[in-house]
C-alpha cells in the first residue's frame, strides 16, 4: 500500500482532500491545483463552500481570479464528508481556540476526525495541521483511525505537519514556507514527505509527531516571550521619557545577536497569543512550571488595559472624561495589511473603551464592516477618513498600522492621538 500511494503522489494521480477552508486551508488547496493535483475542499459552511464554487474569494489577500483558475483546473468545496472515500490524501486544517479558562479546545479537531473516520480506507493519509499540544496526534487521531479496524503504518498513515502560514506577507508564500513534518511511524513519515514535497520546496522530517508539534508550539512561544519582552521595555521606556522604537531601531544595528521585536497593544492572529498556552497546560500533567510562557502571556494580555489606561489619562489631561468621548480606533484587524480579526487587541481595546462609557467607532480599510466574532459584538462600518471625519473624535487610538492609512491626515487633523505603533510624532500624540 505504501508503494503504491508514493507512486500515486509522484504522478500526482492521488487526490487531495483539505478539510477547513479558511486563511490555511484555501492557500494550500491554491498551491496543490497549481500544480496538477485534483483537490477537494471540505468545510461545514455552507455560505463559504457556495462561494468557493462559484470561483469567488472571502480573505483579501487571496484574489478571487486564483479560487476561478483553481476550480477550472478541478478544485471542488462540498460540505459532505461523505466524500472523503473520494481523497487519498486528508489534510485538517481546522482551529484550535481556547476556552475562556485559556485551556486548549481540541474539539473542532476531534470533531472534524469523527465526521473524516467513517469514511476512511485503505490507501489514505491522514495530516493533521492545526496547531496543538504535543501529543494529540497520538493520543485523539491514532484511537480514531484504529478504531476502523485499518492498521496505521501499512493500510493507512498518519502525519502531523503545522502550518506556518503568514498572511499577507509578501515575502513568504506556501511553497517556500518550509513544511515541518512527523510521522507516527517511519512508513508514515515516507508518505507525508510524498505528500509534500512536490508542493513546498523544502521538506523538514522530524522523528515524531510529538516533535513536529512540539516544534510549531517553539517557534510561537519564541516570539510571544520576545514580544512580551519589548511590551515590558516599553512601560519602563515611557515612564523613563524614553521612545522604545527609537531604541529598538538603534539596537537592531547590532550585526548580530541581536533580533528586533515590537511591542504592541497586545498580540493578535491565530497563533501567537494562543500556541504557548498549549504547551503550558500540557506541562502542567509533567508537574513542571511554564514561568517565562506565562509572564510572556501575562505582560502581552495586559496591553490592550495600558493602552486605555493611556487613552484615559490623555483625555483626562485635556479636561475630558472617558465617559461619553468619542474614539477612533484606527485598524481593527490583528496585523497591517491584512482583513483577518483572529485574536485582535484592537477589538478587545474596543470593549475596554464601550465598558467605560465611550463612544467607540472605528477605521479599517481592510474591514469595512465589523464581522461576526464568536466572542465579540459591534454593529459598525468602517469610518471614512477624511479631515472634518478625524476633527469630530476626541480622541484616535492607532492600533494597526496599516500602510493605506494617510498618517500625515491623520496628524494634521486629529485632536488626540494615541499611538501604539511608534508611527506618528507631535505635541497632541501620545505613546502607548
Amino acid at each position: 500500500m505504501k508503494q503504491l500511494m508514493l507512486q500515486k503522489f509522484a504522478d500526482k494521480t492521488a487526490k487531495i482532500g483539505i478539510v477547513g477552508l479558511g486563511y490555511v486551508g484555501l492557500p494550500l488547496m491554491l498551491r496543490y491545483a497549481d500544480i496538477g493535483y485534483t483537490v477537494l475542499g471540505f468545510d461545514i459552511d455552507a455560505d463559504k463552500v457556495a462561494q468557493l464554487n462559484q470561483g469567488a474569494s472571502y480573505i483579501e489577500h487571496i484574489p478571487a481570479h486564483k479560487i476561478a483558475a483553481a476550480c477550472q483546473a478541478g478544485f471542488e468545496a462540498t460540505t459532505d464528508f461523505s466524500r472523503i472515500s473520494e481523497v487519498e490524501a486528508i489534510i485538517l486544517c481546522v482551529p484550535t481556540p481556547l476556552n475562556k479558562y485559556r485551556e486548549p479546545d481540541i474539539s473542532f479537531v476531534i470533531q472534524t476526525t469523527d465526521a473524516v473516520k467513517p469514511y476512511l480506507r485503505a490507501g489514505q493519509v491522514l495530516s493533521l495541521e492545526s496547531t496543538t499540544y504535543p501529543g494529540t496526534t497520538e493520543e485523539e487521531l491514532l484511537p480514531r483511525m484504529q478504531e476502523t479496524g485499518l492498521v496505521v503504518g501499512q493500510d493507512v498513515f498518519l502525519v502531523y505537519s503545522p502550518e506556518r502560514e503568514d498572511p499577507g506577507n509578501p515575502d513568504f508564500e506556501t511553497r517556500t514556507i518550509p513544511k515541518v513534518i512527523g510521522g507516527h511511524t517511519p512508513a508514515c513519515l515516507e508518505v507525508g514527505m510524498a505528500l509534500y514535497q512536490p508542493a513546498i520546496d523544502q521538506v523538514v522530517p522530524v522523528s515524531s509527531t510529538k516533535a513536529a508539534e512540539l516544534t510549531k508550539l517553539l517557534e510561537n512561544i519564541h516570539r510571544a516571550v520576545n514580544i512580551g519582552l519589548v511590551n515590558e521595555m516599553k512601560i519602563v521606556a515611557d515612564k523613563m521619557g524614553i521612545d522604545i522604537h527609537e531604541v529598538i531601531h538603534a539596537a537592531a544595528t547590532k550585526p548580530f545577536g541581536f533580533v528586533p521585536y515590537y511591542p504592541g497593544p497586545g498580540l493578535g492572529g491565530h497563533c501567537i497569543p494562543i500556541d504557548p498556552f498549549y504547551l503550558t497546560w500540557k506541562a502542567r500533567e509533567y508537574g513542571v512550571n511554564t514561568r517565562f510562557i506565562e509572564l510572556a502571556g501575562e505582560v502581552n494580555s495586559a496591553m490592550p488595559q495600558y493602552v486605555v489606561n493611556k487613552t484615559v489619562l490623555a483625555l483626562n489631561e485635556r479636561r475630558l472624561a472617558i465617559k461619553d468621548s468619542h474614539i477612533l480606533v484606527l485598524g481593527i484587524a490583528y496585523k497591517k495589511n491584512v482583513d483577518d480579526m483572529r485574536e485582535s487587541p484592537s477589538v478587545v481595546i474596543m470593549e475596554l473603551l464601550r465598558d467605560l462609557g465611550a463612544k467607540v467607532a472605528y477605521s479599517d480599510p481592510h474591514v469595512p464592516v465589523f464581522p461576526k466574532m464568536r466572542e465579540h459584538h459591534f454593529d459598525l462600518s468602517s469610518e471614512p477618513l477624511t479631515a472634518e471625519n478625524l476633527a469630530r473624535f476626541d480622541g484616535v487610538i492607532l492600533a494597526t498600522d496599516h500602510d493605506k492609512f494617510d498618517y500625515a491626515l491623520i496628524r494634521q487633523h486629529a485632536q488626540l492621538i494615541v499611538d501604539t505603533r511608534g508611527k506618528l510624532h507631535g505635541a497632541h500624540v501620545v505613546k502607548a
